[in-house]
């Protein structure tokens, strides 16, 4: 996987959700905070480079655990939700597999790669879906964005597992995501 960030920035929403998660931990949300000297983040389309976002989250999960990294993966999820549906790529009834043909092209506005980098849709069948994780966001957070993100469509015992893992020697992160139908 190319995991260059030069030239890669993504929405000031996501700088925001991660800070908003933790303003009521004062002794967590000062460590944080630092991260973002010198950047805007009033507006939520304001650009910051996602190294910051890297290193916030790189944060987390060294100092907090992967649990807080997937519960934060959950608030980017109910952005990236959020965004899908104000921008009419999906509505309330859309199936696992739209929600996440709309992840890719979410993906593709908010964080702005020159070389294109972020989601794939691998495979897809009635009950899975295989995602690949071409962008450098960190791997474990996508368990609880993927997670959330498909409960989003009415279905239920939501399971992420990897396929493939870039820190066991994969070249890219693919996630299988598999659900019963109500």
């Amino acid at each position: 996987m190319d995991n260059s960030t030069t030239d890669v920035t993504l929405f000031a929403v996501f700088i925001n959700d991660i800070l908003d998660l933790y303003k009521n931990k004062p002794e967590i949300y000062e460590d944080l905070a630092p991260f973002t000297k010198g950047y805007d983040l009033y507006f939520a389309q304001n650009k910051i480079p996602i190294q910051v976002y890297n290193n916030m989250c790189k944060w987390i999960e060294d100092n907090l655990g992967r649990f807080n990294l997937i519960h934060l993966g959950r608030k980017i999820g109910e952005t990236a939700y959020d965004t899908m549906i104000s921008n009419k790529f999906i509505d309330r009834l859309s199936t696992p597999k739209q929600i996440m043909e709309a992840l890719v092209q979410v993906a593709a506005h908010m964080i702005q790669d020159p070389k294109g980098r972020g989601w794939e849709i691998v495979a897809y069948t009635d009950n899975a879906i295989q995602m690949k994780r071409t962008q450098t966001f960190n791997g474990r957070l996508q368990f609880g964005l993927l997670d959330g993100l498909i409960k989003k469509s009415n279905v239920m015992f939501v399971e992420v597992k990897y396929l493939q893992n870039v820190e066991e020697g994969a070249e890219f992160d693919i996630y299988e995501i598999t659900w019963k139908n109500r």
